[in-house]
């Protein structure tokens, strides 16, 4: 007698619609070469970030330009780039 309550009980409920769970995103890693302001040769400015002396060193391999700048704890490749190109739009104004 249990059985059939049960059975009436469940039989006319929509059952749940569970989502699947949401898809994680790549991460896809920043770059670290650029293109050269000076010379315009793509992806031959390298940076590197010297984390205990806290500064960011960029550097053509074609036309040897560089830049040094000082960074944090937060800065990546990408800051030491943009505050290069910063630094020739105000050197040429």
């Amino acid at each position: 007698m249990l059985n059939i309550l049960k059975d009436i009980s469940t039989m006319g409920r929509r059952k749940k619609a569970s989502k699947p769970p949401p898809k994680r995103k790549a991460i896809e890693p920043l770059d670290t070469l650029f293109n050269c302001p000076f010379c315009n040769h793509e992806k031959s400015c390298e940076v590197k970030l010297d984390r205990e002396r806290n500064t960011g060193v960029i550097t053509c391999n074609v036309c040897l330009e560089d830049f040094q700048t000082n960074i944090n704890y937060l800065s990546e490749a990408v800051d030491v780039y943009s505050e290069w190109i910063d630094a020739c739009e105000s050197a040429n104004q």
